[in-house]
């Protein structure tokens, strides 16, 4: 079977868990001293901090942006549910943005049109998750200038996005944006088995988020509550915090993947340019990349038009994987599933994403994918729009 995705994983990276596991920190440490140090650095920010995992990493985020009870957050429809989740730990209310059917990302006609009802009817959102969908970052300036005016703050999910950029500037900079997220579960751009991060300029939103990560427990004495003389106090909770901390053994395996990435995004690239000769010519629709963006293409997703392929979606899902070709979805419309429509969502609310979600299908890709094995693929397809 050839999978959708997989880790790439080096005799290095073996050797610095081993090494990890040898020393005499196994959970905070130097190496996610180091981690953080070094992806930061990579993404041109100023602070990061690292999380268990990508959902505890949008959770402290949102916390951080001042995200509570009756407070609004928006994000895709067409995203894994973390996106949405984030808000509802918060206490918040989740209301979502329809997609652009050709960059797969959020409609920013979408997004305008919501934003100028919501404010008629003072349910502005308080924070935007844009979600770079499949490695292609979202139109973040006219995000930028929609925030401006409507007073909304931006926390970018980029799951998916780790070495894609926008305009020339890195996803994860915040140049457009309060807060990045990223994710390192093992199918994602670099892996530390599973892990999250956030980047951010602010030094009040980054010391809000170290509180919050390690169970809002404060261990400079120069920012503690005063206590009686005779009582030793090495640390003080400070906040309700939670502990997302990450380990210094997945950091670890962190610190040679992040050496790694730019080559792992060119194969990506190279692998994702090589399905788009083959596939346009199938009839099969690829996701635009608009001409400012280099996506670092976590995805690699089609449309199955029965117009143009002469297939259904689920007749090529089904008929990939009769091959050997482990095909993925992504994603189900978040307001579609049951916890969601327990809310008042319903079918036909966001047309596009639903549309999206009866056509889309992620084939294979990842640095290990052998040419063969790509070549296979394209073939296959090829018959099954013959047969």
């Amino acid at each position: 079977m050839i999978p959708y995705s997989r880790q790439s994983i080096s005799i290095t990276d073996i050797f610095y868990v081993i090494k990890s596991l040898k020393s005499n920190y196994l959970s905070q440490g130097p190496m996610v001293t180091l981690f953080e140090e070094n992806l930061t650095k990579f993404c041109n920010v100023k602070f990061g901090v690292s999380t268990s995992s990508a959902t505890g990493a949008l959770h402290i985020a949102c916390l951080a942006l001042g995200v509570g009870k009756g407070d609004y957050v928006w994000t895709s429809a067409t995203s894994f549910v973390a996106s949405a989740n984030s808000a509802i730990y918060c206490g918040a209310k989740v209301d979502f943005i329809d997609i652009d059917p050709l960059t797969m990302n959020i409609s920013i006609d979408f997004l305008r049109n919501k934003l100028n009802d919501a404010s008629t009817k003072g349910k502005l959102p308080k924070v935007v998750i844009p979600v770079h969908f499949a490695g292609q970052s979202c139109e973040m300036s006219q995000l930028q200038e929609l925030s401006s005016e409507f007073g909304f703050k931006i926390l970018e999910d980029a799951s998916h996005a780790l070495g894609g950029s926008y305009s020339g500037n890195i996803v994860g900079s915040c140049k457009y944006s309060d807060i990045t997220v990223f994710s390192f579960h093992p199918v994602k751009s670099i892996t530390t088995g599973e892990g999250g991060f956030a980047t951010t300029n602010s030094p009040d939103l980054i010391e809000k988020m170290r509180l919050l990560r390690s169970h809002g427990i404060e261990r400079n004495s120069s920012n503690f509550d005063l206590r009686a003389s005779d009582e030793i106090w090495n640390y003080q909770q400070k906040v309700l915090g939670y502990n997302y901390r990450m380990s210094d053994i997945n950091a670890s395996l962190g610190v040679t993947q992040i050496s790694k990435i730019d080559r792992f995004i060119s194969k990506r690239n190279k692998i994702a340019q090589g399905y788009h000769k083959s596939l346009i010519k199938l009839g099969l629709i690829p996701q635009k990349i608009l001409e400012n963006i280099f996506s670092s293409y976590h995805l690699y997703t089609v449309r199955v038009e029965m117009s143009n392929f002469g297939k259904s979606q689920s007749q090529v899902y089904k008929m990939l994987r009769e091959f050997g070709i482990e095909a993925n979805l992504h994603y189900i419309p978040i307001h579609l599933q049951p916890y969601y429509e327990k809310m008042g969502f319903k079918r036909g609310d966001f047309p596009e994403s639903e549309k999206f979600f009866r056509e889309v299908i992620s084939l294979p890709i990842y640095p290990r994918l052998k040419k063969s094995q790509q070549n296979y693929i394209v073939e296959k397809l090829q018959k099954i729009k013959e047969y």
